[in-house]
């Protein structure tokens, strides 16, 4: 079998996007509207406006999902086999799919794949730039990915046993009780907003989805979004004005007509 890393091309970088179609939380949460365009759309529109993706690349087991996609400026090569489209499916089983795709089909594969998810459709294009810069200038870092201060200090969140015994989550070496410090008082801790993760093709190759040398972009809190019912999705309607940049709006509504709303 061919080497897969000797059809790794230096500096290339792919958008990658998945997208399910049989959602739990929110059935047809991919392709319901969000701004007038399926919630997928903002995603490849990111990756389409940065500068350093070469073309953006739909992952999908639905036709309709797959339809959006396209519609949004994405390729959509091939529908994702069943076996990668069920709940229990990682994300790394789905981007090796991916990568044996293109390496079969194409004969080349990028030094990049930027995760672009649908349901955190709220980043700016300039982001997905800065990040890949980055690793192209150090040669060490295996992922980046989007970071924002934790809303919640997880230094004041608990494990429960069955008895509703209490054990704190973490502990502060120096700091007896952490969880009766005042917030202000305790580290930082930073949550993975998942807009966005850039990764290296030789860290996929090598089975993970981050490698060890992992670094963050630090995006607004105010930002981020995760859809997985709902009320996310009435919560991100409200927020979309506010949020949603304006030239991925601009972007949309020059490739795909407002047919959504």
């Amino acid at each position: 079998m061919t080497d897969l890393a000797s059809l790794i091309v230096p500096g290339l970088a792919y958008g990658l996007t998945l997208g399910r179609g049989g959602s739990q939380g929110l059935p047809g949460k991919n392709v319901r509207p969000l701004g007038g365009h399926p919630l997928i759309a903002w995603s490849v529109a990111a990756g389409r406006l940065a500068q350093g993706v070469a073309r953006v690349l739909c992952s999908t087991d639905d036709d309709a999902i797959a339809q959006a996609a396209r519609i949004a400026g994405a390729d959509v090569p091939f529908l994702r086999p069943a076996a990668f489209a069920t709940s229990a499916a990682t994300d790394l089983d789905v981007f090796t799919h991916a990568v044996e795709w293109l390496a079969q089909a194409e004969g080349r594969l990028p030094e990049f794949f930027v995760q672009l998810r649908p349901t955190q459709p709220f980043r700016e294009a300039g982001w997905i730039d800065e990040a890949l810069a980055r690793m192209k200038a150090d040669p060490a870092i295996t992922c980046i990915r989007t970071i924002a201060p934790a809303p919640h200090t997880p230094y004041k969140m608990w494990l429960a046993d069955d008895a509703q015994r209490l054990s704190p989550l973490l502990t502060l070496p120096g700091v007896a009780e952490p969880f009766n410090m005042p917030r202000q008082s305790l580290p930082t801790v930073y949550w993975h907003t998942g807009q966005l993760d850039v990764i290296r093709t030789r860290t996929l190759l090598q089975g993970s989805m981050t490698g060890e040398h992992i670094e963050g972009l630090t995006v607004p809190i105010e930002s981020a979004a995760d859809i997985d019912t709902l009320l996310d999705f009435q919560i991100t309607e409200l927020r979309f004005a506010e949020q949603m940049p304006a030239a991925l709006i601009d972007w949309l509504a020059q490739q795909t007509p407002r047919t959504f709303l």
